[in-house]
This record gives C-alpha cells, sequence and structure tokens, in this order.
C-alpha cells in the first residue's frame, strides 16, 4: 500500500571559492555565498519518506500513523521556526545554519536507528526542529547578502534545493527498495545525516550576512563584509549606511548599549502596534505561506504512490519509477522559474503557476472519480493518462511561481528591524499548513473521495490567485530598504507597473546596480 512522506534531506553544494578569488567577487562570491546558504533549506525528506513509507512494515504501521509520521516533522518545525529568528539575531545567520544542519544530523541518525514506531516518531520530530531553523534562516540570508539585481534569484534556490532533495530522496528510494524490508526504509531515512554534517562545516567558510552583522552591533565587521562584496569602498559604505538607517542605528557605530536594545518592541511592532505599510507587508508575507500548501502541494508530493496507484499503477516499482519523474520535473521547473523571477517579475509567474495549478488539479480530479467510479472493473485508458499527467502538469505549474516565489517574496518585504522575526512567524504558519495538509489528507480523500479531494484544492488556489492579486504588489528591483514605501502606497500598489520601471535600476547596467544598497 502506497504511503507517505517525509521533508528534510540537507543538501549542500561544495564550499564557495575564498572571496578574494574570483575578479568579480560583488556578484561572482556573493551570489555564490547566498547560493550555499540557501542550500541549507535543502529540507526535502518528503522523497526519502514517501518511499520509505512504503516498506515500513515490521513497524505495523496503521493510517492514522502514517498520517501522523507525514506531519508531526512540521509540527515540530514550529519550534525551530519561531525560535530561529531570537538566534539568528543573536549568534548571526551563519552559526544558525550550522546549527539548524546538526539538529537534522541528529534527528536523522535517530530514524534510521529506529527499532520501533516510538522512536522513528521521536526521529521526525527532531528532525523538524532542524527543517523549522533551516526554512527560516535560508531565505533570509540569501537574501541580506545578494544584490539587488539578482535577488529573487537568489532566494529562490531554497525551492530547487528541496526538489532537488525531494528527487534525490526518490532515487535513492528506488535504489535501496531492493535490500530487506529491515534494512531499507532505514537507510533511507539514515543518510540524511550525511549532507547534514557537510553543512553543518561547510558553510562556516561562508561570511556572515552583513545585515545581520548591524543588527548585533558589530559594524566594522559589516563593513568588512560589504567591502568583500562590493567593487569599491564607496559603494561599501553607502550600503552600510543605508542599513543602518533600516537597523534604527545611528550613524555612528552601534555601543553595547544599542546592540542590547536592537530588536527590542519587535514583536510589538509586529502585532500590537504595526503602522500601515508593516501591516499590510505582514498580511502579505503571512497569507502568501498560508495559501502555499492550500494548493495541495504536500498532498502529491507526500502521496504521489498513492495517488499513482489509484490511478492503475500496479507494481512498486512503477510507482517509485513514476515518483522520480514528478522529482525530475519539478526540479526543472523550478530551475526555469529562477532564471525568470528577476526578468518577468513575481507576480506574472505567481498567477502564471496558479492559473496552471487550478486546470491541473481539477483535470486531476476529474481522472480520479472517473478511475474510482470504473472500479472494479477496468478503469477507462482516458482516465488513467488523464491523471498521471495532471501529475505532472500540477507539479510544473507550482515549480514554476508559487513554490520558489513564496520564499523569494516572503524573505525580501519586512523591514530589516522585523525580518528574522517575521520571517519566524512565515515559516511557522507554512509548517502549520504543511502539516493540516500532511496529517489529514488521507482522511480527506475517505471523507469526499480523492477525486473530491482536488476539487477542492483547485477551489483553494482560486482562492489564492484572489489574495496574491489584490494584496500582493510587485517587488521587483526594489533593495530590500525600500520595502515599506513599496507598501505604503496601500493595496492600490498593485496596480502600479514593476518597481524596477520607476526606479533607476537597469537590469543590464551592473554599474548603475553598484549605486543601490
Amino acid at each position: 500500500m502506497a504511503m507517505p512522506g517525509r521533508t528534510s534531506m540537507l543538501w549542500p553544494a561544495p564550499l564557495s571559492a575564498p572571496l578574494s578569488a574570483p575578479s568579480s567577487p560583488s556578484l561572482w562570491d556573493t551570489y555564490n555565498n547566498a547560493r550555499d546558504g540557501a542550500r541549507d533549506a535543502c529540507t526535502a525528506d518528503t522523497g526519502v519518506m514517501s518511499g520509505a513509507m512504503l516498506f515500513i512494515e515490521d513497524l505495523k504501521t496503521n493510517d492514522t500513523q502514517v498520517q501522523v509520521l507525514a506531519g508531526i516533522l512540521n509540527v515540530c518545525a514550529l519550534v525551530g521556526s519561531l525560535t530561529a529568528g531570537c538566534v539568528s539575531d543573536w549568534i548571526g545567520r551563519r552559526l544558525t545554519i550550522s546549527l539548524a544542519a546538526c539538529i537534522f544530523l541528529a534527528g536523522s541518525a535517530l530514524m534510521g536507528l529506529a527499532p520501533n514506531f516510538g522512536t522513528l516518531l521521536a526521529g521526525r520530530c527532531v528532525a523538524g526542529v532542524g527543517v523549522g531553523y533551516a526554512l527560516m534562516i535560508a531565505p533570509v540570508y540569501a537574501a541580506e547578502i545578494s544584490s539587488t539585481r539578482i535577488r529573487g534569484s537568489v532566494t529562490s534556490l531554497p525551492e530547487i534545493c528541496i526538489s532537488f532533495g525531494i528527487l534525490i530522496g526518490y532515487v535513492a528510494n528506488y535504489l535501496l527498495a531492493k535490500l530487506p524490508l529491515v534494512y531499507g526504509w532505514r537507510a533511507m531515512l539514515g543518510l540524511g545525516a550525511l549532507p547534514s554534517a557537510v553543512l553543518a562545516v561547510g558553510v562556516l567558510a561562508m561570511p556572515e550576512s552583513p545585515r545581520g552583522l548591524v543588527l548585533q552591533g558589530r559594524v566594522e565587521k559589516a563593513l568588512a563584509v560589504l567591502r568583500q562584496v562590493c567593487d569599491t569602498a564607496g559603494e561599501a559604505d553607502a550600503r552600510l549606511a543605508e542599513i543602518k538607517v533600516a537597523a534604527g542605528l545611528a550613524d555612528d557605530d552601534a555601543t553595547p548599549h544599542e546592540r542590547s536594545s536592537v530588536g527590542k518592541g519587535v514583536w510589538r511592532e509586529m502585532f500590537l502596534d504595526p503602522t500601515p505599510p508593516v501591516r499590510r507587508i505582514l498580511v502579505a508575507a503571512f497569507g502568501i505561506h498560508f495559501f502555499q500548501h492550500l494548493t495541495g502541494i504536500e498532498a502529491v508530493v507526500l502521496y504521489s504512490p498513492r495517488i499513482f496507484k489509484a490511478a492503475g499503477i500496479a507494481t512498486r516499482s512503477e510507482i517509485l519509477a513514476a515518483t522520480i519523474g514528478v522529482g525530475v520535473t519539478k526540479t526543472v521547473l523550478i530551475l526555469t522559474a529562477i532564471l525568470l523571477v528577476d526578468h518577468v517579475g513575481r507576480r506574472p509567474l505567481y498567477l502564471s503557476s496558479l492559473a496552471g495549478i487550478v486546470v491541473s488539479l481539477t483535470c486531476l480530479g476529474v481522472g480520479l472519480t472517473a478511475v474510482e467510479r470504473s472500479a472494479p472493473h477496468h478503469s477507462p485508458t482516458w482516465a488513467v493518462v488523464l491523471s498521471i499527467s495532471t501529475v505532472f502538469t500540477f507539479i510544473a505549474s507550482f515549480s514554476v511561481g508559487v513554490g520558489p516565489i513564496t520564499w523569494a517574496y516572503s524573505s525580501q518585504v519586512y523591514p530589516l528591524r522585523l525580518r528574522a522575526q517575521g520571517a519566524s512567524v512565515g515559516v511557522a504558519i507554512n509548517r502549520v499548513m504543511n502539516a493540516g495538509v500532511a496529517m489529514t489528507f488521507v482522511s480527506l480523500y475517505k471523507a469526499v473521495t480523492i477525486g473530491g479531494a482536488f476539487f477542492l484544492f483547485a477551489g483553494l488556489a482560486v482562492l489564492a490567485a484572489t489574495f496574491f492579486y489584490f494584496l500582493c504588489p510587485e517587488t521587483q528591483g526594489r533593495p530590500l530598504e525600500e520595502m515599506e514605501e513599496v507598501f505604503s502606497r496601500g493595496w492600490r500598489a498593485r496596480l502600479v507597473g514593476s518597481p524596477s520601471a520607476t526606479v533607476e535600476l537597469p537590469v543590464r547596467n551592473i554599474s548603475a546596480d553598484k549605486a543601490l544598497p
């Protein structure tokens, strides 16, 4: 019986070259370091767990336990995501990435050695805390260390890493499926410890975020990092001045008293006394996380084996091979989105993505309903083909917009003084929705049929499109320090053309870009 999935194989990239080596440090090194920071968010053992659950037969799990295993990681991710903001302001973005990797390493090892369901569940809980840390800090680090011109692409990299991790998980499932059952699923789950160990050490070779350093009062260190990633000392000084203003610090270096007050009152400003622009930012950033998983992505990725089985694919090897196709599709289309996001803009990609999702989910619901109604007789060929093909078109549609842009958009819009805590709450909302779908999908489709479940997701995707169209303005080409100004226009900001058209920020003119933070 096809069963669900898991969410966290940290898959780091090779270490960046030393900052002084490349001839164009402000672009080359910034991109590489932000990219490797984003690799921390490759918490994608969803692929591994979706296959591993096919083989956890020695533990005699039932459907309820399956749903708990699928969703508990994201419930526990709340602990990590809600504490990661304060921790990252305290110890820095870079060490927080390393901490996330260490926590996930411990969880993976516990799952791989689990002798019973309780230990396996405990490992999932520990890994979930690491996932929460990783998903919060990676986009923030990437946004803070990258230049305006490439920020959209760089902050979308966590999603490609998640997709690559899912793909690696699917491939590992296929290769390890031939092991004896008692070893196969343990190997699938335990192997996540290896890349986590590499990341925990490798991230120490990367520079700290200059914005994070300013929040800690380490202004001179922030200036040193900026001089490594900027072309001229004058540019570094200008960017530092902008960052200090955004952080609410004086023009001179922060004193210990100032350092202790950095971040004071952040939660009050966010939830009790936000300004109108901050209120709009929070609605947009939290809302985009809320709707991401209501499109049904977790149901498709985690439960793709069950969906393929319902569509008529019979053997385990065929099911696992089909899930590899899902992983390949997701990865390739997210790469496409990363190439387009800084040229096309966030809104066109996101809204086009949702249009494809609505059509795909509707067709998937039609196909699965026809297959289900034909049982126990032979399913109509058209329904089988429609069901299988629309799984892939759904994954493609999600991956070209809703997947990467959720992280790119939400990591950029917060004011600096609220960014770490805002990102923490956003990730917490994301994980709650993820867990909600993962822990209820089996019960949902048993109550309303599997086709009916996807009709429901299609309707929710329409709501997501309405929300994004009216409440999320374009941020393409805007420096991080200008986001409050973008949202100060009110909800009608969406009617303004691409900000890059109103700000002197030519995409192809790198020298002009240097004048901006």
